[in-house]
């Protein structure tokens, strides 16, 4: 749901001043060929602030539980305490990497340990939103926790991983499950956008999920794809050398949702979430966007708002049309490209791996 009605029956429009992002700060372990060769901060929470705090004009409300065990400073404090549970650690296994040290294959994800969910009665409930971002990935989202997001934003955007993985009892791998057994499916008609993988994408059923919803599904180095009720179409990707895929989906999403409030059409959004997808392979963990790179994406996206001179929306747009400015900004996002990520201290050296 996007647009508001009023007690008149018109449709109002609405400027975004904030946001409600729900998720999870973890603790991720990589494993190459049973070695573990990375420990880092993990969950989308973390790799979803790490794009929109450099690019909104203000940082949405944060809100994340961890245990008393949670090892790394995470940049949105105070996080939920639960002294009673640990911190959700996931361990990440990948195939053996080729001889230029790169990750290659489908990696096994398991969750060994899990925080307690965020419940509804942990969100806010003297505050309007102008969008909800739902972004679980060890079972954190409760049904009842999205459907108050739904009460509390005026449009609620989702990863569908949040709605459809289990988890194997005895060794924590993860698995997915259809979308309409999961307890979150007669939310669809109340949620704006869906995110899903190429891999996701058959649990969800995105011929039935686009008739309630916009889905996006993320295919990698090939793009993604917008779905709605009357149509789709393509978005380009951007070429990146990957390292780590974990948290590509986050980092799309969180380039998405910056294009949305800076009013951009859903198309040009896409290609900002691609933009930010493909930089966030190229490290391992959360990475260390070069500052200069954000400033320059930030000071386009100005600028395109700018030149609206008033006649864009002034809320989230459902204008799935690709804008006159569409190739102009992908040229000008792969020019920004030449400015990645500065040096990550939780990057391997290349010989690591060899």
């Amino acid at each position: 749901m996007v647009r508001e009605e009023g007690a008149d029956g018109e449709l109002h429009q609405h400027r975004c001043l904030g946001g409600l992002v729900v998720g999870s700060y973890c603790h991720d372990v990589l494993f190459r060929d049973g070695v573990p060769v990375g420990e880092t901060l993990g969950g989308a929470a973390a790799f979803v602030s790490n794009v929109l705090d450099g690019l909104t004009p203000s940082p949405p409300l944060y809100v994340a539980k961890v245990g008393a065990d949670f090892a790394y400073a995470a940049p949105h404090l105070p996080l939920l305490a639960a002294p009673s549970a640990p911190t959700t650690l996931f361990h990440a296994h990948f195939p053996p990497a080729s001889a230029v040290g790169r990750y290659h294959g489908d990696r096994v994800l398991r969750r060994l340990r899990t925080c307690d969910p965020i419940y509804a009665s942990d969100l806010p409930d003297d505050a309007r939103f102008d969008f909800g971002l739902a972004v679980g990935v060890a079972g954190e989202i409760l049904p009842e926790t999205l459907a108050r997001m739904i009460d509390l934003c005026r449009v609620v955007l989702v990863d569908a991983q949040g709605m459809i993985r289990s988890f194997d009892p005895i060794d924590g791998t993860v698995r997915l499950l259809p979308l309409r057994s999961s307890g979150f499916f007669h939310l669809l008609p109340r949620i704006g956008f869906l995110k899903a993988s190429a891999e996701e994408a058959p649990f969800v059923d995105v011929e039935e999920a686009r008739k309630w919803c916009c889905v996006i599904v993320t295919h990698g180095k090939d793009g993604c794809r917008v779905y709605w009720k009357d149509g789709e179409l393509r978005v380009s990707p951007f070429l990146a050398e990957e390292v780590d895929p974990t948290g590509a989906g986050d980092g799309f999403l969180g380039g998405f949702v910056a294009g949305l409030i800076w009013g951009l059409a859903v198309p040009d959004a896409a290609l900002l979430g691609n933009f930010f997808g493909s930089l966030t392979v190229t490290q391992i963990g959360v990475p260390k966007f070069d500052q200069r790179m954000l400033q320059h994406v930030k000071e386009e996206l100005k600028r395109r708002a700018n030149e609206c001179d008033g006649s864009c929306r002034s809320s989230i747009s459902l204008d799935f049309q690709k804008s006159d400015m569409h190739e102009a900004f992908l040229e000008r996002l792969t020019e920004v490209a030449k400015l990645t990520c500065t040096s990550n201290p939780t990057c391997l050296p290349t010989d690591h791996y060899k």
